[in-house]
């Protein structure tokens, strides 16, 4: 608690070389990302990171490069949190899986300019809407994603296609 992020990046070793610091997603997949340009300015503690617009939340701090395409990393997150969901609430059962369904649909190249929009307001009308914190929890890195990275989902969307280099 209270280290710079900097500081905390630069004792784990930092980015692999060659590559930029890209995102942060600094409380668990569960807290919304961050810009990495943001989050070099933050001091790892519950106000700096609320005042960058996320949480620390479990402490698991997530770190990605450029080499990480956003659409297939929600991809990734928005799968694990419908498979997550025990169905007892509509808005979870329902929108986790209308959530991963959109993003798989943009990432694999049959996305539309409208599903942007519609993952933004399935993601909303889920929040605070569920019995546990699973809701929010798939709802949040949607909305931030979305918030920060839109580029690269309009990017998928109109070229059927990732804009950041495959990683070797």
């Amino acid at each position: 608690m209270g280290t710079p992020f900097s500081k905390l990046l630069e004792l784990a070793g930092g980015v692999r070389k060659g590559r930029q610091l890209k995102a942060v997603i600094p409380g668990g997949s569960s807290t919304p990302i961050l810009p990495g340009s943001i989050m070099m300015d933050c001091t790892m503690d519950y106000d700096s990171i609320a005042k960058a617009g996320s949480m620390l939340g479990s402490g698991a701090l997530i770190v990605l490069d450029d080499s990480r395409c956003m659409v297939k990393s929600l991809q990734r997150l928005s799968y694990f949190y419908m498979h997550e969901s025990c169905g007892q609430c509509t808005p979870c059962r329902e929108g986790t899986g209308w959530m991963y369904r959109v993003v798989e649909r943009i990432e694999n190249g049959q996305g539309r300019p409208s599903d942007m929009d519609l993952l933004d307001n399935v993601a909303e009308d889920i929040m605070g809407r569920t019995i546990c914190a699973l809701g929010d929890a798939a709802a949040m890195p949607v909305r931030a994603m979305l918030k920060h990275f839109r580029p690269e989902f309009e990017y998928h969307i109109e070229h059927k296609t990732c804009m950041v280099p495959a990683y070797v």
